[in-house]
């Protein structure tokens, strides 16, 4: 009988540690990111000259680019030990109202080309010292979703009872535009994609994958390169 109990504590002990494993591979292993650098003429960048990132902002769309995905890049890329001077977008926007305002902005690269050439434009650009302006194109999609959740509320309590899984594709390309040259310097990608679950037994516990952080981290680190090598 002793024996039998033996059995069963060490049983539920591995059971225990199974569960606490599977949560922690759930948490840290549900995100895979690829990115990748194709350059087409080399860079350079000096003291006093600065570089901006924009986003995609034209409207009505639905596909323009996150703005605190755009936020999380140069937040990132300044913060880098190369210390590269990279100018607030909005503050960007403003300056050179009114070409890249909601509205008016680009929608894609070859209107942006074209903008550029403005003289007028390209006036306030030296202005500001701006030696690279970064283009990102892309967005986080949700691609698939299962399962199934159901909640109720009854006179001793309430509480949710479910499984619920989904997935998410972060997938951003940025073009870096030499403004001094009026030539593409090169391109830079960062994709990730991951599993989300939310598993609920009395209360939902949400097990998110960040694939647009992790996006971010890899494009920053992608551009920093792009510039110190």
């Amino acid at each position: 009988m002793k024996e039998t109990s033996n059995q069963v504590s060490r049983l539920l002990q591995c059971v225990k540690a199974t569960v606490i494993c599977g949560a922690v591979l759930t948490l840290l292993g549900c995100v895979t990111a690829t990115v990748q650098q194709v350059r087409e003429r080399s860079t350079e960048i000096s003291g006093g000259e600065t570089l901006v990132i924009l986003g995609k902002r034209s409207r009505p769309s639905t596909e323009e680019t996150e703005i605190d995905f755009i936020d999380c890049v140069a937040t990132n890329l300044r913060a880098k030990k190369s210390k590269l001077q990279v100018l607030n977008e909005q503050r960007f926007v403003d300056q050179t109202f009114p070409w890249f305002e909601p509205r008016t902005a680009p929608g894609n690269m070859n209107a942006l080309v074209n903008l550029l050439d403005q003289k007028l434009l390209a006036e306030r650009l030296e202005q500001m010292g701006l030696k690279y302006l970064i283009w990102i194109e892309g967005q986080t999609k949700r691609t698939s979703s299962g399962g199934s959740m159901s909640c109720g509320i009854t006179p001793g309590g309430g509480g949710c009872f479910g499984f619920l899984t989904w997935e998410n594709d972060a997938s951003y390309e940025a073009t870096i535009w030499d403004t001094k040259n009026k030539m593409v310097a090169g391109k830079v990608s960062s994709d990730a994609a991951g599993t989300s679950y939310m598993p609920a037994l009395i209360l939902p516990i949400p097990l998110v994958a960040r694939v647009q952080s992790n996006a971010c981290f890899g494009l920053a680190d992608q551009l920093d390169t792009f510039f110190t090598n």
